[in-house]
């Protein structure tokens, strides 16, 4: 992380670690969220929902005061694919490469997990193309897999397959891939 410049308004996030999320970590990672649902760039999810998916979340936490600053997920969908979700930064954190901090754990958790593929459903396709991400247009599996995808109970894997129950979910949104 760059060192506070003197023009840095107080409280500016110096440095970060990533690390694994814990149940502790809910509510920062809820606060978080909450501001990006108010501005319509990410979906709610139900606080449960957020405890029920804790082991998918990494945070970012200052090193200075052990504040959440920012905090993303990956859900593994199929044997070589997965999806970056609920990625988020606090606007004290934007712009210092946090957001990069916590992409970059998520496809090395990826890599770890033996995951080929990782797709997003976002806004910030800039964000994401500077990462080696490209917008696709269909979804990129085989009618197998499609078929055993669709049985999921889950949102995004819904959203992913562009199921028509979630389309206004997706208004907007760009579908992206990344092949590792």
């Amino acid at each position: 992380m760059p060192p506070k410049s003197p023009g840095s308004p107080e409280g500016a996030v110096k440095a970060v670690t990533v690390r694994r999320a814990r149940t502790s970590d809910v509510p920062a990672v809820r606060r978080l969220l909450d501001s990006y649902v108010r501005r319509g760039i990410l979906l709610d999810k139900a606080t449960v929902t957020l405890y029920e998916d804790i082991q998918e979340f990494w945070v970012a936490e200052r090193d200075d005061n052990a504040e959440v600053v920012g905090c993303g997920a990956l859900h593994v969908m199929w044997e070589d694919l997965a999806e970056v979700r609920t990625l988020a930064v606090g606007p004290q954190a934007r712009g210092l490469g946090v957001g990069h901090q916590l992409l970059q754990k998520l496809l090395q958790t990826a890599r770890w997990l033996g995951v080929r593929r990782v797709f997003c459903l976002t806004f910030e396709v800039e964000f994401f193309g500077r990462h080696g991400f490209v917008e696709i247009g269909e979804t990129p599996v085989d009618s197998d897999v499609y078929a055993e995808l669709s049985r999921s109970y889950d949102e995004g894997v819904a959203e992913f397959l562009g199921l028509e129950r979630v389309k206004p979910n997706t208004l907007g949104n760009s579908r992206m891939l990344l092949h590792l």
